[in-house]
């Protein structure tokens, strides 16, 4: 490769690093990090292989560089996937911290599902799929800190 293209791919995986949204899986941390910081929690139900409007809000909302450039000063990210697939199987720990959390947080098993938390868990508000912005929904989430 020459200068050019390895500079180009520096570059690339540089400003992917840059935007590349930080999921947490795990609460515990998540409620810690959101201590530090004094951040919310925004914790979304998924199933990532199988339901089609978890795979566009992640597409037209959380993988933009526009939400993750508002919410990485603001919020921390908690995924808890719900993968039907085999080949995406999560280990069982992980599926039991999930199924805890569903059962806490989204009983009712609506998928995509979006709580905004405090840093200790207390619900603030929640939603769902939505065709918007990114900064339309970030503004809808930061609204439920209010």
């Amino acid at each position: 490769m020459n200068k050019k293209a390895i500079t180009f791919v520096v570059l690339l995986f540089a400003i992917h690093g840059i935007f590349a949204q930080n999921w947490h899986t795990d609460f515990v941390r998540a409620k810690q990090i959101a201590t530090e910081n004094e951040h919310a929690i925004v914790l979304v139900f998924q199933g990532s292989d199988w339901c089609a409007p978890c795979i566009k809000l992640d597409r037209e909302v959380w993988s933009t560089a526009a939400y993750q450039a508002l919410a990485k000063d603001h919020f921390v990210m908690l995924k808890a996937d719900f993968p039907r697939k085999k080949k995406n199987a999560l280990s069982k720990e992980q599926q039991a911290q999930n199924n805890e959390l569903a059962e806490k947080y989204n009983p009712k098993g609506f998928f995509p599902y979006v709580v905004v938390l405090t840093n200790t868990g207390v619900v603030l508000g929640s939603t769902g799929y939505e065709k918007t912005t990114p900064e339309k929904y970030f503004n809808k989430l930061k609204a439920f800190e209010k």
